[in-house]
């Protein structure tokens, strides 16, 4: 980690995530930002998300609704509407901004219409960032990770970063490598010309449940 620093563009920003690099900021309240570089970096491989029984018995319910960059400021609030978050006021505008540059995105979750989770990231090459993930309703966030993942392999991303590695994340099948073999995974995929938009997105919990079941 580094000092803080003031906030920067977003096309620094861009060149951050280029570079293997992403801020964060202390605390809501926090002004400040820093950039993070972990040693040990988390990444989810697409194509080996684990769906357990009982997410793919919710998931075949299909008693929920699928959008991709329809209610992004959605997300990112509800991402940040939580007792401690490192979302203060300058990182939301700044992943705004690269949302209106079409290079952030979030995928959200509806039940019942009302939005129940999602998750939002930044797309360069064939690299998705993750940035963070919420529910609202039970397994939300897991739905919400298994279409993306899903996407984002059928739109020929070869790497998503969940930048750090947790518990929950690695039930779903996110592993930890080391820093050194992280940038030359990052190198190969910023090489790719891919599009989050490349097709369209599966809305189908049973394509997709049958898609990681060909893949895992």
């Amino acid at each position: 980690m580094s000092s803080g620093f003031d906030t920067p563009t977003p096309g620094i920003l861009l060149e951050a995530y280029r570079n293997g690099v992403f801020p964060m900021a202390r605390s809501r309240d926090d002004p400040e930002l820093f950039w993070v570089d972990p040693r040990q970096r988390g990444i989810l491989p697409l194509g080996q998300f684990h769906i357990s029984r009982s997410l793919a018995r919710r998931m075949r319910r299909g008693a929920y609704q699928v959008f991709l960059n329809r209610d992004f400021d959605a997300v990112l609030a509800a991402c940040a509407d939580r007792p401690e978050t490192w979302i203060n006021a300058p990182i939301a505008r700044l992943y705004t901004s690269l949302h209106d540059m079409g290079h952030a995105h979030a995928l959200s979750i509806h039940q019942d219409g009302m939005l129940a989770g999602g998750v939002y990231g930044v797309s360069i090459g064939g690299a998705f960032f993750g940035e963070s993930m919420f529910s609202y309703r039970t397994d939300a966030s897991k739905i919400a990770l298994a279409h993306l993942t899903d996407h984002l392999r059928l739109c020929g991303f070869t790497l998503f970063d969940t930048q750090f590695i947790t518990a929950h994340l690695a039930r779903l099948g996110a592993v930890e490598i080391s820093r050194a073999a992280y940038h030359r995974r990052l190198r190969q995929a910023l090489g790719l010309e891919c599009s989050i938009n490349a097709v369209a997105l599966d809305t189908d919990p049973q394509s997709v449940l049958q898609r990681n079941t060909q893949t895992s």
